[in-house]
Parts: C-alpha cells; sequence; structure tokens
C-alpha cells in the first residue's frame, strides 16, 4: 500500500501562541452555574507547553483544576450570584514538533493487536483496551463494522488499514456544517455520510473499535494560516478533531480523516479521550440565561507572526 500522504511545508519544530475565547452573552440573568474547562494544551512527545493562562470574566465563585484520567488538565468554576455574560479566553504558548515517522513495515496483522487487546483471566493487562469500547457518541454498530472491514482484510497490517480507512473517510463523507450538531452520534453521520471534523473522527474511531481496535479522540487546533503555497485545512480557526490509533510496534499513530493527511507541526493537541464527550473545551450547566448569544474565536499564531 502506498504509505505516501500529503505534507506539510511547517517547519520539525515550531513556536505557537494558542488564543480561544468563548464569549457568551445571556438574555436574562444566569442565577447559579457550574462549568468545565478542557483548553490547556498536553505536554507529550509532540510537544510542549510553555506557558498557559485561562482568564474567565466575570470572577467565578469557585475555581479550581485538576488532571483528568486521560491525563488532560480541566479547569472547575462556578457562580453562585446573578450575571449576564460569561466570556472564557485561554491563551497558550506552546512548542510543536512533527511526530515521528511511524515504522510501516514494522506494523503488526491488525488481528494480532486485536488478539492482545482481548481481555482473558490471567492474561496481562493492557491499558490500551480501555478504547476499545463503545461510547455514547462512538457506539459498537454493525454498519461501522462493515466499512471498516474493506479496509482490513485478512493480514493486513494495522496502520496501512487505518490510513486506507482514514482515505474512505475522506472520499466518501461531505464535509457541511450545516449536516450536523455538537450532539450528533456516528450512527448518524455513517448514514448521512457528512458532517464536520467531529463526526469524521467519532466515525473513524467507532469503526476501529468495531474490529476490536483502540482508537481515541484527539482535540485541537490547526494553524490558522498556512505557509505560502499551502491550502487551507479545513478546521483551522476553530477547534478540531482527529484519531490516534494504538500499534504495539508504533504506540499512537494519528489520522486526520477531515484533511487525509497525519498530523504534522501545525497542530497542537489540547486533550485526549474515548470521544468528544470527554474533552469538550467548554461545557456547563446553568438556572436561567434563557436564550443566548455565542462567539467563538481561536486563532493559532507562530510566536513571530503573532500579534
Amino acid at each position: 500500500m502506498n504509505h505516501t500522504l500529503p505534507v506539510s511545508a511547517t517547519t520539525d519544530e515550531t513556536l505557537y501562541r494558542v488564543v480561544h475565547e468563548t464569549a457568551y452573552t445571556y438574555a436574562t440573568s444566569v442565577e447559579l452555574a457550574h462549568h468545565l474547562a478542557s483548553l490547556c494544551p498536553l505536554n507529550q512527545a509532540e510537544q510542549e507547553r510553555i506557558d498557559y493562562a485561562c482568564d474567565i470574566q466575570p470572577e467565578p465563585g469557585h475555581r479550581r483544576s485538576d488532571i483528568d484520567v486521560f491525563g488532560n488538565r480541566r479547569e472547575f468554576f462556578a457562580y453562585y450570584s446573578p450575571h449576564d455574560t460569561l466570556t472564557v479566553r485561554a491563551v497558550s504558548l506552546v512548542r510543536v514538533r512533527a511526530p515521528q515517522t511511524p515504522d510501516w513495515a514494522a506494523s503488526p496483522a491488525w488481528e494480532s493487536v486485536r488478539e492482545r487487546l482481548f481481555y482473558r483471566a490471567g492474561k496481562p493487562y493492557v491499558a490500551e483496551a480501555e478504547y476499545t469500547f463503545g461510547t455514547h457518541f462512538s457506539p459498537l454498530f454493525a454498519a461501522a463494522t462493515a466499512y471498516a472491514q474493506t479496509s482490513f482484510p485478512a493480514g493486513e497490517p494495522v496502520l496501512s488499514g487505518a490510513l486506507d480507512l482514514m482515505r474512505r473517510i475522506h472520499a466518501d463523507f461531505t464535509y457541511n456544517p450545516e449536516s450536523t450538531e455538537v450532539h450528533t452520534r456516528a450512527p448518524q453521520a455513517l448514514e448521512l455520510r457528512a458532517g464536520v471534523c467531529q463526526d469524521y473522527a467519532h466515525v473513524m474511531i467507532s469503526a476501529l473499535r468495531g474490529l476490536g481496535l483502540a482508537a481515541r479522540y484527539v482535540s485541537g487546533y490547526l494553524r490558522s494560516h498556512p505557509n505560502p503555497g499551502e491550502e487551507q485545512l479545513v478546521g483551522a480557526d476553530a477547534s478540531h478533531a482527529w484519531v490516534s490509533v494504538w500499534c504495539p510496534v508504533n504506540g499512537w499513530v494519528e489520522f486526520d480523516p477531515t484533511n487525509n493527511r497525519q498530523p504534522a507541526a501545525d497542530y497542537v493537541r489540547i486533550a485526549l479521550g474515548r470521544d468528544f464527550a470527554d474533552v469538550s473545551p467548554l461545557r456547563g450547566i446553568i438556572r436561567g440565561g434563557g436564550e443566548h448569544t455565542l462567539d467563538v474565536v481561536v486563532r493559532v499564531s507562530p510566536v513571530d507572526e503573532a500579534a
């Protein structure tokens, strides 16, 4: 199989300033609110978080942060007095490196990877098996499994199969923000063959897990403006989502079905989880508020270009 993918002209290492601002304006006062934000870039092999600050206005009545079971930093904050607006502005400085090229030739057959992930009494625990189960947004369902099987004939290396699956999703689906909403699940997205990056990722995850493989959801951002001569990637200037697949030899390997490429140094990783529900940038429960307006601004700029 041809493993050649579109290559970004972005350098192997880039320092980015990331700004993510979310502003709510409520028609009536919110009397009580509890919120959870996942906006802090990860520290991992592909990137180094140098600085992070999150300004929340009005000042919350209570605020704390922690690290969840997936290794993501989260911010909890709450209000116990009326307020008409909410603005959350996260600013980060992160150094991103292009991931190491996978050893495609060493990728084992997908069946052997599935066997390794199966639970059996007395068998050593494989932590990655936690990502083989169905979830709310990426359930296990027959149509997704059947869709995946075309990419995974007997003996197919797990990474080659994932690469083909990514390419097929990209070719078969239409990127259309009007076709789905934030609550759309993989079964509906697969039936529509349309959606946004969140839907592409959920379908690919359901398909892989249906075969017994481990796949996880990655949330993050893309560089806002491409280098000269490069096309704008779908999902820039907004939160983006893609998929990582576990291979015993290569570890977790990333695939972006929305753009039909493997993430390079123009991707910033914010959080990892089983699906969108684990990594939503900002969510909450409020009492009051009525109708509201929402404005979101995302910008990822190399430091020498940042204002």
